[in-house]
């Protein structure tokens, strides 16, 4: 069996980590994409065209993606670290997070799309949004969602007491 091309959605949280840390156990020595999805500030700022403000949105913007980079960054030495052969990416898009990561994986051709779960539910998963839900109903090729230890216990603990 060959080695499958991952791209791995990261955000820096701990959820995302573990999810980084399982991957590169279940597939050693996979190529992998860690790719950061960002929200440029042109959208928020599209009807400020003219006004002062929108240098200071230029510079805050330049700052988040610099930030950006530092997060896909992070999270493709942790892969490289456990083992997988990973480099950063970072997407700048007006998408949704989904969206982009999506696409990506289109475009990329991965094998397989990875994402980390913050177990989020009720009100919160509903106003919030779900990435990895969403991601799993829009990908066109194998999505693995991984929940961390942390989200994985409390998801028995709710199971075991009937509580949601």
């Amino acid at each position: 069996m060959s080695t499958p091309k991952l791209l791995i959605a990261f955000d820096g949280s701990s959820d995302a980590r573990s999810a980084v840390e399982t991957v590169a156990r279940l597939f050693p020595r996979a190529e992998a994409v860690i790719l950061y999805a960002r929200q440029p500030t042109e959208g928020f700022a599209a009807h400020l065209q003219g006004h002062p403000v929108l240098d200071e949105l230029h510079g805050l913007d330049a700052a988040a993606q610099d930030a950006s980079e530092k997060i896909a960054g992070s999270g493709a030495e942790l892969a490289q670290e456990l083992g997988l052969k990973a480099h950063p990416m970072v997407s700048s898009t007006l998408a949704t997070a989904s969206e982009v990561i999506v696409d990506a994986a289109d475009e990329l051709d991965v094998d397989i799309i990875v994402l980390g779960s913050r177990g989020m539910r009720g009100i919160r998963a509903t106003l919030l949004g779900s990435t990895s839900a969403s991601v799993l109903h829009h990908a066109t090729r194998a999505t693995l969602v991984i929940p961390s230890d942390a989200v994985a216990v409390a998801r028995r603990k709710g199971r075991v007491t009937g509580s949601d």
